[in-house]
């Protein structure tokens, strides 16, 4: 391919992590007093975190898509969550179109074995499949949550089960999902010894159903319900997360990979979260929502040989950058892909260099931003059109179609500027308008 170009040096390992309804504050390097996140700190401890990193979507398949392609979720093709595959035909959406370019292909093309362990929830058809986007071994499930022991997908029925390996339905009934992960990434790494790996380590939590092991779910005894809940299944994801860190150390293989950790959006408030349990801490919003809460996340790099330990930066950065960075780290040529994102490595080496980005933009539930809820946001100013605020259990408030804030001042958007700020909103306005022009015309939309 054009895009790509191999060169002669080592290859860093690549391991990306995404936990999944992960709360912007969430872990002890983030703020959280209540929670035990040992083994995400030390990434923290050990690399470079984040404050104010971005999520490309508030919720699961467009923030997928822009994580694997470096584009935002339109222009990737992904302007909702994937449907269940009963539904495809008749909604017309099939997952990530095959003509996108993954990070598992860009990777693969230049001399790495790829790997999708866990979920993946980005279509159905084979060609839709993690083996049809570039990842060499799959082991995990389809669709967009299972139950954690009997790797059943509850939902609308019929209830199915869902776990493969590649496309073959396997079947551990009773043992912790997260766990199986665990073993599959030891066995990946032993069969590649030698060789340059890519782990998409895509976890199942702490998205619903809540599962913590029961050993968690006695550490937590004493928090309230849904704090409990979901706390035992954070601290089971950061004790799995432990296990295969300690086993790079054992390997010897920690200096020469790159490990990434992100959550994929904020907390959620659906029912079958009890209505909660994550923190977003400062932030006003969770899951579904443009608000901080739902798209603002904790986001950390480790790779010792190129990255400084123990570091914080401030710039404003967004997921649609981890593919620009792991191409620079691989020493890889995208420009031919034309993506939305830029390399991390700039700002990680200097905290006072500038964000890579001026202007950036969201756009969720389809090309037409007089029904899809979007964002721009320009230095402090934050723009969002039609609002959309899941409260849980609360009543619905009715939201404004127009909220503009100054995110220096009000990180917790409390206050709705745009009826006081004429000129700030029409730059918005305006600037929104000329992207979401550019990227319709692109796709044909």
């Amino acid at each position: 391919m054009g895009w790509s170009q191999v060169s002669s040096q080592i290859k860093p390992n690549v391991i990306v992590i995404l936990t999944d309804d992960q709360g912007s504050v969430d872990l002890n390097a983030y703020g959280a007093t209540d929670l035990y996140t040992p083994n995400m700190d030390r990434l923290a401890k050990e690399g470079v975190r984040f404050t104010q990193f971005y999520a490309g979507a508030p919720v699961c398949s467009p923030s997928r898509a822009v994580l694997l392609t470096g584009k935002t979720n339109l222009r990737a093709g992904l302007p909702n969550n994937v449907p269940i595959p009963e539904r495809a035909e008749e909604t017309g959406q099939y997952g990530l179109p095959t003509a996108e370019v993954t990070m598992a292909e860009m990777l693969k093309e230049n001399g790495y074995s790829t790997a999708l362990i866990g979920k993946w929830h980005l279509g159905h058809r084979p060609q839709n499949l993690p083996n049809g986007q570039g990842f060499d071994y799959f082991f995990g499930h389809q669709r967009g949550c299972i139950d954690n022991y009997s790797h059943f997908f509850f939902w609308d029925g019929p209830n199915k089960h869902d776990l493969y390996r590649n496309g073959e339905e396997v079947y551990y009934p009773g043992e912790h999902f997260s766990e199986l992960m665990v073993d599959e990434i030891k066995g990946f790494v032993d069969k590649e010894e030698g060789n340059p790996f890519f782990i998409y380590w895509a976890f199942n939590a702490p998205h619903y159903p809540y599962q913590g092991t029961p050993k968690w779910l006695e550490h937590y005894e004493d928090l309230p319900t849904p704090r409990k809940e979901y706390a035992s299944f954070l601290s089971n994801t950061d004790e799995q997360i432990g296990k295969v860190l300690d086993y790079l150390d054992e390997k010897g293989l920690t200096d020469d990979t790159i490990v990434i950790f992100q959550s994929d959006h904020g907390h959620s408030r659906e029912a079958r979260a009890f209505y909660g349990g994550g923190n977003a801490g400062p932030y006003r919003g969770s899951k579904f929502s443009m608000f901080e809460g739902g798209i603002r996340v904790p986001a950390i790099i480790r790779y010792p040989k190129e990255i400084p330990a123990n570091q914080v930066r401030d710039q404003l950065a967004m997921e649609t950058d981890w593919f620009s960075t792991v191409a620079d780290l691989a020493n890889i040529d995208i420009t031919d892909l034309k993506v939305d994102g830029k390399s991390l490595m700039p700002i990680i080496k200097s905290a006072k260099k500038k964000s890579e980005h001026d202007a950036v933009y969201w756009q969720l539930g389809g090309y037409d931003d007089k029904t899809a809820q979007w964002v721009v946001r320009k230095g402090p100013w934050k723009l969002i059109g039609n609002v959309n605020e899941p409260l849980g259990e609360e009543k619905q408030k009715e939201m404004p179609g127009l909220f503009l804030v100054n995110l220096d001042e009000d990180i917790g958007e409390q206050n709705n500027l745009a009826d006081t700020n004429p000129k700030i909103l029409k730059e918005l306005l305006q600037l929104h308008k000329t992207w979401l022009t550019s990227v319709r015309k692109e796709m044909n939309k």
